[in-house]
């Protein structure tokens, strides 16, 4: 059975304390106020699916409650002085329904359920609504008109309303970590939190933890073929049963979440050269995600290069490049080892070196492993021109890195990393 929250607003303490025992005799969870002035701070904190308030209440009263929420779930007014204006009134103002005292238990409980199952219904179709939008967002974060990534959408789309776990394998750049992100956003456990972890640099100790963070939500373990030996057997339970171990505690706690885990090596290789558990891998892959390299679908990368250089100029504030043809031909020939993120980063130096005022396809792959440029004071130039972006958007989000980074279009690895390699001190800034 659904347990309902209630939030009950009265100023008559035995009527308060008689109402709340009524409901969670019924199986639900009641937060009573003896003032309406409170309600709108406990509707964010408490999160009822239904308001249950008294109309006459000093400082504010049932009506005044009624006229002052937006957005709130359904109101049921009760009131000892009961007449056909007041229940008018009421119902103009959008109460779901009005009672008078003395009431029958029974109806107001069943006034009070259909209430608060419309309010979860409104919340599942709003669910449901952001989903879809979500999903024809996929087109966004996975850009491409292949065969292939027609199929990947579609397959993350059916993937991700189940709660099997998932394997995301693919080469370096191609975008494991935007695929992870795409099927918990598009699952139910959308509003829980996503946790991503490299295991190569995780230990026992700290699964615990890691685990807890994702409670309810999804667990991304990034590097799974370079898991440490010692914690493959934890893995294995915490997917099987749910369970993992605090560090020495001998009694395990039982976490709800869903796991998807990234490679970019060969699962049968590590499992042939005992680097990954057999049993493991099998848990893991519930699902297989492939993704393709930039090479086998160079028909996206001119789709690719200008999302990317439309991107850039937006941040960087300067007018787009215009790519020739003889450049387009110089990016669908390359073989693109280090993939979609590879492509992105010769976006960056594009329209870095178009704010200076030259620079080329060609120039800007030149710094892809190596220099970025041969021209005298451009990594200067370059270097101080991000270490301008950078301090404005941590000035700006209050220091907050993920924010900061979302609003640089970098990950919060590559933020950090950007940091130490141009000496900002973050503390200062602040």
């Amino acid at each position: 059975m659904t347990q309902y929250r209630v939030l009950i607003i009265d100023d008559d303490l035995l009527m308060r304390n008689s109402l709340v025992d009524l409901v969670e005799a019924a199986g639900w969870t009641a937060k009573p106020l003896a003032r309406a002035t409170d309600a709108a701070r406990w509707i964010t904190q408490f999160a009822p699916d239904v308001i249950l308030s008294d109309v006459r209440m000093p400082e504010m009263t049932g009506i005044e409650l009624l006229r002052s929420l937006e957005a709130a779930p359904p109101v049921v007014l009760i009131s000892a002085h009961g007449d056909i204006p007041t229940a008018v009134e009421a119902m103009n103002h959008g109460a779901y329904s009005f009672i008078e005292k003395p009431f029958d238990p029974k109806r107001l409980l069943l006034i009070l359920s259909h209430a608060a199952e419309q309010h979860q219904m409104r919340k599942s179709n709003q669910r449901l609504k952001e989903r879809l939008q979500q999903l024809s967002g996929l087109d966004r974060t996975l850009l491409g008109q292949t065969p292939d990534m027609h199929r990947l959408r579609d397959t993350i789309a059916m993937v991700a309303i189940g709660d099997a776990s998932v394997l995301v394998q693919g080469e370096t750049g191609t975008g494991k970590d935007l695929v992870a992100r795409a099927v918990h956003d598009l699952s139910p456990r959308c509003d829980k939190p996503l946790t991503a972890v490299n295991t190569a640099q995780m230990s026992s100790d700290h699964l615990h933890h890691v685990a807890q963070s994702a409670a309810g939500g999804t667990l991304f373990l990034d590097e799974i073929c370079a898991c440490p030996p010692d914690l493959q057997p934890m893995l294995l339970r915490l997917i099987d049963t749910g369970e993992v171990l605090a560090p020495g505690q001998g009694t395990p706690e039982r976490l709800d979440l869903r796991v998807i885990a990234a490679t970019n090596e060969s699962t049968a290789t590590a499992v042939a050269e005992g680097r990954l558990r057999q049993d493991l891998l099998y848990r893991l892959s519930g699902f297989e995600l492939h993704l393709p390299p930039l090479r086998a679908r160079r028909d996206d990368i001119a789709i690719l290069i200008t999302r990317f250089l439309q991107e850039f100029s937006t941040l960087y504030e300067t007018p787009i490049p215009d790519l020739g043809d003889a450049e387009l031909s110089v990016l669908i020939a390359h073989d693109w080892p280090g993939n979609v993120r590879e492509l992105r980063n010769v976006a960056e130096r594009r329209v870095m070196m178009a704010r200076q005022g030259f620079g080329s396809i060609q120039d800007a792959m030149s710094g892809v492993s190596a220099d970025p440029s041969d021209r005298p004071g451009l990594r200067e130039a370059v270097a101080a021109f991000e270490r301008q972006m950078i301090s404005k958007a941590i000035q700006a989000h209050a220091g907050r890195m993920d924010d900061a980074a979302e609003a640089l279009g970098i990950g919060r690895r590559t933020l950090n990393e950007k940091i130490v390699k141009l000496g900002l001190d973050k503390d200062a800034l602040l």
